[in-house]
């Protein structure tokens, strides 16, 4: 426009007609591009899918994108742009030169993230041109889609995991169910009972009509607490130590959950999830999806984790069955209140993570001194104040580490049940 008006003004000093002609349309060639790109009616429709939705860190994602022409007329030139995270990868950008009439155009690209969290992915922009290429008009979806990124899980040996950890017997503490119904013995009709349940046997003998009570339904629960207190870790990133122990984290519930167990989270804040009943996944979705945002805590205590553990009012809690707590590095105070926090007859496993910490960082002020010898190192003292404590102890330097020594020690376990019994 600039230089139509300036060779308009030229025409009129030099009498060039010609010029004058030319300045014109070079000054009114922007503004009806401006105008037909502005008048533009396209309706275009935008799908998404992410498949799937929720992966382990480090695994790709396809996004699949359908963008269709709803209107009677063909689109022109289309910049489409899916607005990506960095952490995802960066800009999925495409470029469609025309979509026809009622037709349609199917995209994809993948995605991946070495860093667990939830992520948005995006909404779309279209980016429509004149044919000149001189107006560019951005026109955007509102639908967007959430990959959630969850831990790294490892794989743990499917190993007879009720006897040897509840030390003894050859099942875990049992608890009924929510939906758990009445025993199996006769009792008195009631209104509304279902007459197909009528026990003929027993209403003849008592002289009333009784009806059959159904078998309950028990499943065996646990409880999942995961230490998230900053002073208990050290380094950042997917290098920290804090890493490594919600892995572990979620590879104890995930491998629990599939076993049939009904669990709840619970960290050094409190409660995060209820126990809930093992059916389809449904709690190891819960929980993947809370470890995939889990974030470390400014607590320097465990008072308030402990007392959640414990149940509402400190009161012991029996029917936990199995209590698995994931600690960083404790100090030998923390790890003496930590053993004599252990309630009732639960059967409590610790598994502690004793990273190796970073040349140029330091480990945490409260922890205690490292051990010497093999095999020992900072969570050495507070491993042994916590098995005097009644607790079992697992000592892992990295998540890899987990399926050995989770194997060992239920190895163990066994052994110390035989020798009991």
């Amino acid at each position: 426009m600039a230089a139509g008006a300036t060779a308009i003004v030229c025409a009129f000093v030099l009498g060039e007609r010609d010029l004058l002609r030319a300045g014109v349309l070079v000054l009114v060639l922007p503004l009806l591009s401006t105008l037909a790109v502005s008048r533009t009616r396209y309706r275009l429709a935008c799908a998404r899918r992410l498949n799937p939705s929720r992966l382990p860190v480090g695994h790709e994602s396809r996004v699949d994108l359908r963008l269709e022409n709803v209107s009677r007329l063909p689109s022109g030139l289309l910049m489409v742009e899916d607005q990506v995270p960095f952490t995802l990868g960066g800009r999925a950008r495409f470029v469609l030169e025309r979509i026809e009439p009622r037709g349609c155009r199917e995209l994809s690209y993948r995605i991946r993230s070495d860093v667990r969290g939830r992520y948005r992915v995006g909404p779309l922009t279209v980016r429509l041109a004149d044919p000149f290429g001189m107006v560019e008009l951005i026109r955007s979806f509102s639908l967007s889609d959430t990959l959630t990124v969850t831990p790294a899980i490892v794989a743990l040996p499917p190993d007879r995991l009720g006897g040897a950890w509840t030390g003894g017997g050859d099942s875990l503490a049992r608890t009924v169910a929510l939906a758990g119904e009445d025993d199996i013995a006769p009792r008195e009709y009631r209104h509304g009972d279902d007459l197909r349940r009528v026990h003929w046997r027993s209403t003849a003998r008592h002289g009333e009509l009784m009806v059959r009570r159904e078998e309950q339904h028990w499943q065996s629960s646990g409880t999942l607490f995961l230490d998230t207190r900053r002073t208990a870790y050290w380094g950042e990133g997917q290098a920290s130590s804090f890493e490594q122990a919600v892995s572990v984290t979620a590879s104890v519930g995930s491998h629990l959950g599939r076993a049939g167990m009904g669990l709840r989270l619970v960290t050094d804040a409190g409660e995060v999830l209820p126990r809930s009943v093992a059916y389809e996944g449904a709690f190891e979705g819960a929980l993947l999806d809370a470890l995939a945002v889990a974030r470390t805590s400014r607590n320097r205590s465990l008072t308030t984790g402990m007392a959640a553990l414990r149940g509402s009012g400190g009161q012991g809690r029996d029917g936990d069955g199995l209590v698995i707590a994931v600690f960083g590095i404790l100090s030998v105070e923390e790890a003496g209140a930590v053993a004599a926090a252990r309630p009732g007859n639960a059967s409590h496993v610790a598994v502690l993570i004793d990273a190796v910490p970073p040349e140029h960082a330091g480990p945490p002020v409260h922890a205690p001194k490292p051990a010497s010898g093999p095999g020992s190192g900072y969570a050495a003292g507070p491993a042994r104040l916590l098995r005097a404590g009644g607790w079992r102890v697992v000592v892992v330097r990295s998540a890899a580490e987990l399926a050995g020594a989770w194997a060992a020690a239920d190895q163990s376990g066994e052994e110390f049940a035989r020798g009991a019994s």
